[in-house]
């Protein structure tokens, strides 16, 4: 037993731990130098001496704790302040264990002590630091599922002390909507990517209220597995608020900017000087001479019976304690009463001081008035809601109908239950959608009262309905937007006779442009001929040699047939009744080309003109074979005709494939086009650019006119003195 004591004595003095042995007196037995150094002396002997005589500035309880260990199997464990001589103090920990002198009989205790002083005012300084910066923190363990808060944590969300949270109702506390979606997007990324987080989200308190706040998150993992998720939690309502404020400010000064006919004021607090722009005059009556740019200018203005009200808003304003948003009457010069709207932010120095006030007013007499009247006549529309023949539905700002009438039900089929739980959405034609939704935007945002459209609907049975659509926005006395009041007139019965109508009227423009251009092309291409016979028939009158006029007579001969084939083709221009896009047919480019160069040879020979063809013989075109006889016969027709005295006339055609279609270039090097001066008329009835005794302004209105009317399309290239370039594009065969 002695060397059993012995060997225990000589552990606990080299043990490098304040570890001592009491007995049951709380007298010590032993105890280490390690505790010798931190409690005694040097040298002093302890030994058989009472606990609270070497360490008399133990706290009076702890006394108690010691005299309860003897009681206790397990370990306890200890925190106590203890107050030195000096008046400092110092924090220790004491682990407490009682020691047997056999197996029924406790000996005494085992007591080790550690000085935690430094980490307790470390975690002071923190709890300090979390108090002022209103920081809380939280740590929540993935195994075992259990989430703690601290105090700050706690007093944010307005929850007890003792309050448990769990991680369900810890997101819970996360504002319904966006935040709480914002949250949960961000545990699950740090849970399964190890994303930590650090983000402004809002929570709803234990209490109701809502607060900003900024929650900082981070995962730990061991083995590629989360384990545990800690982080910070703070309140920046104060801060959030003034910045969501300033940003609400800027948005009001930036829309007042924007729109011209809304007045814009600047109130110095200072020096009592207060700016007006230009709109703020008429707004108000006031000539701008007579006003003295200070408060009470302002005031003068102000119906009496706004004025005190408007008076204690303004204050309140200036005191920060809400937004000067409110409206009011002013009466004018001329004794009429307008009502104005007004909203105002607030400018501060560096010392948080308001310096200055910037608002916005604007004129909403019509409005006021018409919600007046509206709200008169609110039983009267009701009535006439219900009993119009006129469909009629109430629909809310999402879309959705509020309330249908009958007459609405029957034009679409469906009953008031079923249209109820659809939007208009739903039933509009999708090629009709977005104008709609264009139009409802306007009003959406306020840039305008109402908007009327023709639409189409599907009834519930599949087919289309055609109405005229009238929108009207309800807003409520503050001019806030409430509704939407729709009027729905079913057109289908009219839309479809009309459809009819335009179909005859269409026919019959065709049929007429179909005589037109028939009589243009007799005139204009019989001519040509005639003038090509006449013009022969004079040179075989002149002509005395043999050879030169059996070649003219040759001529005259295919000039004669050319005219049977042209009265051939103007015979087809008389079959024409309906759209010539109709009787389009396969036609080969070159050879019509080739058959009008024949058919003016003398014209192109009496001036020299040079003609380059040069065009595929396999090329055919989609078209009328007079239209094109007179299409190219008009171009030729014109080179000759504004051809440059300063040098050899040549005339350039070509013609190339393009993907589905055929682009002919016909190009000529003669007197050319002002396009900047002409440009715009070029193609126009009796529209001429050159002084020319045969030019009658028909040729290139009627060119363009047939092109079309084949489904091609005619551009032009031209510059003054340097010639003409026509690209004419046919459908390919």
């Amino acid at each position: 037993m002695m060397l059993e004591t012995l060997s225990r004595t000589i552990s606990i003095e080299e043990a490098p731990i304040a570890i001592a042995t009491l007995d049951t007196n709380l007298c010590f037995i032993n105890c280490s130098r390690v505790w010798e150094e931190a409690f005694t002396a040097s040298n002093k002997d302890i030994v058989g001496k009472s606990f609270f005589d070497i360490i008399p500035n133990s706290p009076q309880k702890f006394r108690k704790v010691l005299e309860n260990s003897f009681s206790l199997k397990d370990n306890i464990i200890e925190e106590q302040r203890h107050i030195l001589p000096d008046g400092s103090s110092q924090w220790y920990k004491w682990n407490i264990k009682p020691w047997k002198q056999s197996e029924d009989e406790i000996g005494g205790l085992i007591i080790i002590h550690t000085n935690i002083t430094k980490e307790k005012h470390v975690k002071e300084l923190l709890i300090a630091a979390e108090n002022v910066a209103k920081m809380g923190g939280w740590d929540l363990d993935m195994i075992t599922n259990t989430i703690h808060w601290s105090h700050i944590t706690k007093e944010i969300h307005e929850v007890p002390l003792d309050y448990v949270p769990s991680l369900e109702t810890g997101i819970n506390f996360y504002k319904e909507g966006e935040h709480r979606e914002n949250i949960t997007k961000l545990i699950h990324n740090a849970v399964t990517h190890g994303k930590t987080w650090d983000t402004e989200l809002q929570i709803v308190t234990a209490k109701g209220k809502e607060l900003w706040v900024r929650a900082k998150g981070m995962p730990e993992f061991i083995d590629g597995k989360c384990v545990r998720l800690y982080g910070i939690f703070q309140d920046i309502d104060k801060e959030k608020k003034a910045e969501i404020k300033n940003a609400q400010i800027k948005e009001r000064l930036d829309l007042a900017t924007e729109v011209a006919n809304i007045g814009i004021w600047e109130y110095n607090v200072l020096n009592d000087k207060l700016e007006w722009n230009e709109q703020m005059f008429p707004l108000f009556g006031v000539k701008r001479e007579e006003f003295k740019y200070n408060f009470e200018s302002w005031k003068a203005t102000v119906h009496p019976e706004d004025l005190e009200r408007c008076l204690k808003e303004f204050d309140l304003a200036l005191s920060g304690i809400q937004d000067f948003k409110t409206q009011f009457r002013i009466i004018h010069p001329d004794g009429s009463v307008k009502h104005i709207k007004a909203n105002a932010g607030l400018f501060k120095d560096n010392d948080g001081k308001i310096i200055k006030m910037v608002g916005t007013n604007w004129d909403i007499t019509q409005l006021v008035n018409t919600q007046l009247k509206l709200d008169k006549s609110e039983e009267s529309f009701k009535g006439s809601f219900k009993s119009s023949a006129v469909g009629m539905a109430l629909v809310a700002k999402d879309g959705s109908w509020i309330d249908v009438n009958d007459s609405l039900c029957t034009s679409l089929g469906y009953s008031r239950n079923e249209l109820l739980k659809l939007t208009f959405q739903d039933i509009t034609h999708p090629e009709d959608l977005n104008d709609d939704l264009e139009h409802l935007q306007v009003l959406l945002e306020g840039r305008g009262n109402s908007y009327h459209l023709e639409k189409r609907y599907f009834h519930k049975k599949g087919h289309i309905i055609y109405v005229v659509l009238t929108v009207t926005a309800v807003k409520d006395i503050e001019g806030n937007l409430s509704h939407f009041i729709s009027q729905v007139m079913d057109i289908s019965a009219k839309i479809e006779a009309q459809k009819k109508s335009e179909e005859f009227l269409e026919l019959t423009k065709n049929q007429n442009n179909s005589l037109l251009n028939f009589a243009h092309i007799v005139s204009h291409n019989l001519r040509s001929h005639s003038s090509n016979l006449s013009m022969l028939s004079n040179y075989l009158v002149d002509e005395e040699g043999e050879s030169e006029r059996k070649e003219i007579e040759a001529m005259i001969i295919d000039a004669s047939e050319s005219l049977d084939e042209t009265v051939m083709h103007l015979n087809e221009v008389v079959q024409i009744t309906t759209e010539a896009k109709e009787q389009l047919q396969d036609v080969n480019l070159k050879t019509i080309v080739k058959n009008v160069e024949k058919n003016i040879s003398a014209h192109l020979q009496q001036k020299n003109v040079e003609c380059d063809i040069s065009i595929d013989p396999s090329i055919q075109v989609k078209g009328i074979h007079a239209y094109l006889d007179s299409i190219l016969l008009n171009l030729f027709t014109n080179s000759i005709k504004y051809s440059s005295p300063n040098r050899i006339p040549r005339i350039s055609i070509e013609a190339n494939k393009v993907g589905k279609t055929i682009i002919l270039n016909f190009k000529d090097n003669g007197l050319g086009i002002n396009l900047e001066r002409h440009g715009e008329k070029l193609f126009g009835m009796y529209k001429t650019f050159h002084q020319h005794e045969d030019a009658k302004g028909i040729g290139l209105f009627i060119t363009k006119n047939q092109i079309e009317a084949m489904n091609g399309k005619i551009e032009v290239e031209s510059a003054v003195d340097q010639g003409t370039l026509f690209k004419i594009t046919f459908v390919a065969a």
